[in-house]
C-alpha cells in the first residue's frame, strides 16, 4: 500500500524490489502493525515526506535473502523492522549513545518503506530478532506502541502512581508492563469513552475517566500517547509537585497557553524521540519475561484505509494489525 500524495488513501500498487545489498535483508511480511504516526504520515504532518512512500514501522517479517554484508541474520530467521531505520554513526548524537537523535537519521514507513507490503527491505543491523510465537500479529505492536512507549515510560519516573492519557495501543500494553512493577495506573480516554475505560480497568487501573477529569489523588508522572497539545495543561494538574509529564508522540497539535502555576513545584514537561537498538534488545527482553499480551484487532493488507480510519476514529481496543495473504 502507497501514499501517493498527502490526504489521499493509501493505494494498493505493485511495487518491484531490488535484491538485498550491503547490510539489507529482503523480508517476506508477515504482519504490520497500525501507528498513529502512520496518520500523521497521510495528513502531510511529518517534514519532507518522500513520495510516493510505503508506511509501516511494525514490522514482523522472515528472512527471505541476505544482503553480502549481513552476518546476524540466517535465510528463515524472524526478524521485526522499528521506527529507526538507519544512523549516521558520526554525529555528536550517534558518538554519544543518542542514536535515536541521530541527524541524519533515516526511518521506516517514513524516509525509508515501510511494511505495508508482502515484502520489505530494512538494514539488517537495526532489525531485531523475534521468537518464533507467539503469532506476528500479536507481535507487530511491540515494535512502536510498545517499544517507544516503554521509552516513555522509563522517561516519566518511577514513581507509584501513573497516568496514561490515551489508552490505545502504547498505554494497553505499558499498563500491563506497569502492574507487573507494582505500579497504580491511572487511564485517562475520550470523554464518554465507556468502552475505553472498561478496556482500561480489565487490564488493572485502578482508575479510569475522562481526560478532562481528575482521578482524585496525585499522580508521579504521566505520559501523553494521544496528539493533543491540550493535554500538557491537563496532565500537569493532575501531577505532583516533582512529577513528570512525558510526550510520547512524534507530532501533536499545538500546546495552549497555562498558568505557571501548573508547572511550579519543580514539574517538569518533555518529549521523547524515537528509539535506540539498546531500548530494543532491552524492552523485547522484558516482553517475553513476562509474556506481554498485546490486544489486536486484524485487518488484511487491502484493509488498511479501513484500520487507519478505525484508529482516527477512536473505534479501537489495543492495537491494529495488518496481516499479509496467506499469514
Amino acid at each position: 500500500m502507497r501514499l501517493l500524495a498527502p490526504g489521499a488513501p493509501l493505494t494498493l500498487t505493485e511495487v518491484s524490489l531490488p535484491p538485498p545489498s550491503g547490510h539489507e535483508l529482503l523480508l517476506a511480511v508477515q504482519a504490520c502493525g497500525v501507528c498513529r504516526t502512520d496518520l500523521h504520515l497521510l495528513d502531510g504532518e511529518l517534514p519532507a515526506i518522500p513520495l510516493p512512500v510505503t508506511p509501516g514501522h511494525e514490522v514482523v517479517g522472515i528472512v527471505a535473502a541476505l544482503g553480502p554484508e549481513v552476518t546476524r541474520f540466517r535465510i528463515g530467521d524472524r526478524v521485526g523492522v522499528p521506527w529507526l531505520a538507519f544512523t549516521c554513526g558520526e554525529c555528536a548524537y550517534c558518538r554519544s549513545g543518542q542514536e535515536n537523535l541521530c541527524e541524519r537519521a533515516r526511518f521506516t514507513g517514513y524516509t525509508r518503506d515501510g511494511g505495508y507490503a508482502e515484502q520489505a527491505l530494512a538494514d539488517a543491523r537495526y532489525c531485531l530478532a523475534l521468537p518464533p510465537q507467539p503469532a506476528a500479529a500479536e507481535l507487530a505492536p511491540l515494535l512502536c506502541a510498545g517499544l517507544i512507549g516503554y521509552r516513555a515510560y522509563r522517561a516519566a519516573g518511577e514513581g507509584r502512581n501513573l497516568g496514561l492519557y490515551g489508552f490505545g495501543a502504547a498505554a494497553h500494553l505499558l499498563a500491563q508492563v506497569a502492574r507487573a512493577q507494582g505500579r497504580r495506573v491511572f487511564a485517562f480516554t475520550r470523554p464518554g469513552d465507556a468502552a475505553g475505560q472498561r478496556f482500561a480497568r480489565e487490564l488493572g487501573a485502578v482508575w479510569a475517566g475522562g481526560s478532562d477529569e481528575h482521578p482524585g489523588e496525585w499522580l508521579d508522572g504521566a505520559i501523553l500517547f494521544a496528539p493533543v497539545g491540550a493535554l500538557v495543561p491537563a496532565a500537569l494538574k493532575c501531577v505532583r509537585p516533582g512529577g513528570r509529564v512525558v510526550c510520547a508522540g512524534i507530532h501533536m497539535s499545538e500546546v495552549p497557553a497555562f498558568p505557571y502555576r501548573l508547572l511550579w513545584g519543580e514539574r517538569a514537561v518533555s518529549s521523547v524521540a524515537n528509539l535506540t537498538r539498546a531500548d530494543g534488545q532491552e524492552f523485547l527482553a522484558l516482553a517475553t519475561r513476562m509474556g506481554l499480551t498485546a490486544t489486536v484487532q486484524r485487518f488484511a493488507l487491502a484493509e488498511a484505509n479501513l484500520a487507519l480510519e478505525r484508529l482516527r476514529s477512536g473505534a479501537l481496543q489495543g492495537a491494529a494489525v495488518l496481516e499479509m495473504p496467506g499469514h
